[in-house]
């Protein structure tokens, strides 16, 4: 089984409105999109997860199937800052995907002359919680009541990365840029 990071490619369609459609709890991630169809799907990856000099998107992949997204967005090199984010399918969950992706394009971010990378996850997310730690992601806080999904509000914990910190001992993944 080969696990690793590439661009997103349009012929990922079929794969995202997969996870879209079996992962409900993904549809939060993907904010106003409507993925119902493969080619609002196809649209989504066109528009909204290519590589550009703000955002980065990759598409984590297992054999290459895309499972999986982990990106950078409001990248600013004035100040050397980046928000990171990732999801999986259910069915990629578990096996150390997200933490070994996250602390893969932390590197590269890194070594793109980044100085900090940080990430918020909801509370109540106990995946995201152990995620973010365990690629290298220190808590820093919590911001009460930051996210609105439907009618409730929820509580975010904030982490961030420097480049000054250590990096965790983990196996990266294979990175095309």
């Amino acid at each position: 089984m080969t696990v690793e990071l590439r661009r997103w490619t349009l012929e990922d369609a079929p794969a995202l409105w997969d996870a879209y459609r079996h992962n409900p709890d993904l549809k939060t991630q993907f904010g106003s999109a409507d993925l119902a169809t493969v080619d609002q799907a196809r649209d989504y990856i066109g528009a909204q997860l290519p590589l550009t000099e703000s955002r980065r998107n990759w598409a984590i992949t297992i054999d290459g199937a895309a499972v999986g997204n982990v990106g950078l967005s409001a990248i600013d090199r004035r100040h050397g800052t980046a928000w990171t984010y990732y999801w999986l399918t259910s069915a990629a969950r578990g096996r150390g995907y997200a933490v070994r992706a996250l602390s893969t394009i932390a590197a590269a971010a890194f070594e793109d002359g980044l100085f900090r990378l940080e990430l918020g996850h909801r509370v109540n997310n106990l995946a995201s919680c152990k995620v973010a730690p365990n690629a290298g992601f220190i808590p820093e806080g919590i911001e009460r009541q930051k996210l609105l999904y439907g009618a409730e509000r929820f509580d975010v914990e904030t982490h961030a990365r420097l480049r000054t910190d250590s990096n965790p001992d983990l196996k990266m993944l294979p990175l095309s840029q």
